[in-house]
């Protein structure tokens, strides 16, 4: 081989890849992930494919379903819908994967499922929070909370469990900040919470100066910040340095050892909404856990437990199907009750997850327990 056609392949297998196991094509049930490898979301593209990747390999290890191996046959979406609708396409009549699963952001996951609910293949976002995503149509599910449930959640969590009066919201300017304050404010006035003021941000800040000295001077005892770990790293930080001393809750945006080793010091004490408890009394959990971690030499994380829950909902249907037939694995994916790495998982008619929403603290550098909000009332999700 030349080093121009080396280069070209060298391209392409950066761009595209396929996680299996020893086994030959016609061997194996192909599932299909679009999820970001490169770009701004890479680090919880990753994450999120590994987890994939254990929850694989925790299948086949266990002999597979019915007789036959899963293949995770993987793209790179870049956390673009310009990737996203392309990668469906291409998954769904090249590929003729039984399921797709993103692993990726709203944006993407809303364009893909689309696509997906189209030519009727089943399709499960992982982590994606948009409410939009699942009203695609009935092959369209979601393993994680929609934007505004827990955006309730966090609610309940300042008002109710730390007893807070008066909040002040930071807001990232996208789907996914928007739709969980849409929750938060939703719910304020229930639990006795005054929002007094709001304040937006771009994906692409990392100085919030003006912000924190307009916060500094609000005096709120919360702030309900949205956004992602690269944005919430440097955000508690500054407010942190800047003498701001009110209680901080995040949400799963936040839930990443990153975000802890960005902030330092700072995130001490924050207290976060999310779908891993990482002390769970659950077989599933601690098992996710210590296997990710051992496979992976990283701590684990929301979007891993996401990805790892995501294809074991897909392989349970498959199984309980007892076959590909994308119709047959539809239905049994809406019938499932199972018990994941994220909790229990079941789903409502519109295809939304029911199930608890975990409350973590960052305690000496580590995420840890603090509460459950298991409301059935509160966090029941969309069903239209």
């Amino acid at each position: 081989m030349n080093l121009k056609s080396m280069s070209k392949g060298l391209l392409f297998l950066a761009l595209t890849s396929t996680f299996a196991v020893t086994a030959t094509a016609a061997e194996t049930i192909k599932i299909g992930i679009n999820v970001p490898l490169t770009g701004f979301a890479a680090s919880d593209g990753t994450s999120a494919l590994n987890g994939a990747k254990l929850a694989t390999e925790q299948v086949n290890s266990a002999g597979g379903i019915n007789g036959k191996q899963l293949e995770l046959v993987v793209y790179d979406d870049q956390a673009s819908p310009k990737q996203s609708v392309p990668i469906a396409t291409k998954l769904i009549e090249k590929d003729k994967v039984t399921v797709g699963i993103s692993c990726s952001y709203s944006g993407a996951t809303r364009a893909a499922a689309g696509i997906y609910q189209s030519a009727e293949v089943p399709y499960i976002s992982a982590y994606a929070i948009h409410p939009d995503i699942t009203r695609a149509g009935n092959y369209t599910f979601r393993t994680s909370f929609v934007g505004e449930v827990q955006g309730r959640a966090g609610a309940k969590l300042a008002g109710k469990i730390l007893k807070k009066k008066r909040a002040v919201l930071i807001t990232l300017n996208n789907d996914f900040g928007k739709s969980l304050v849409t929750g938060f404010r939703e719910k304020a006035e229930s639990y006795d919470v005054t929002i007094v003021n709001e304040y937006p941000y771009s994906i692409k800040d990392r100085q919030f100066g003006p912000i924190v000295a307009k916060v500094k001077a609000d005096n709120p005892d919360v702030i309900y910040a949205t956004g992602y770990f690269f944005t919430a790293g440097p955000l508690v930080s500054q407010l942190r340095a800047a003498g701001v001393k009110a209680t901080i809750i995040g949400q799963e945006g936040f839930d990443t050892q990153t975000f802890i080793k960005i902030a330092g010091s700072a995130s001490e004490g924050v207290i976060i909404t999310t779908s891993l408890d990482r002390d769970s009394n659950s077989q599933e959990s601690q098992e996710f856990i210590a296997q990710y971690e051992k496979m992976f030499n990283h701590k684990t994380d929301m979007v891993a437990a996401s990805g790892h829950t995501a294809v074991k909902v897909a392989a349970d249907a498959i199984k309980r199907a007892g076959s590909t037939d994308r119709s047959a694995v539809r239905d049994a994916i809406a019938k499932t009750d199972l018990t994941a790495s994220t909790g229990t998982i079941s789903f409502n008619s519109l295809g939304e997850v029911i199930k608890n929403v975990q409350v973590q603290i960052v305690k000496d550098g580590q995420f840890r327990h603090y509460a459950v909000i298991s409301d059935p009332e509160l966090l029941a999700p969309p069903v239209d």
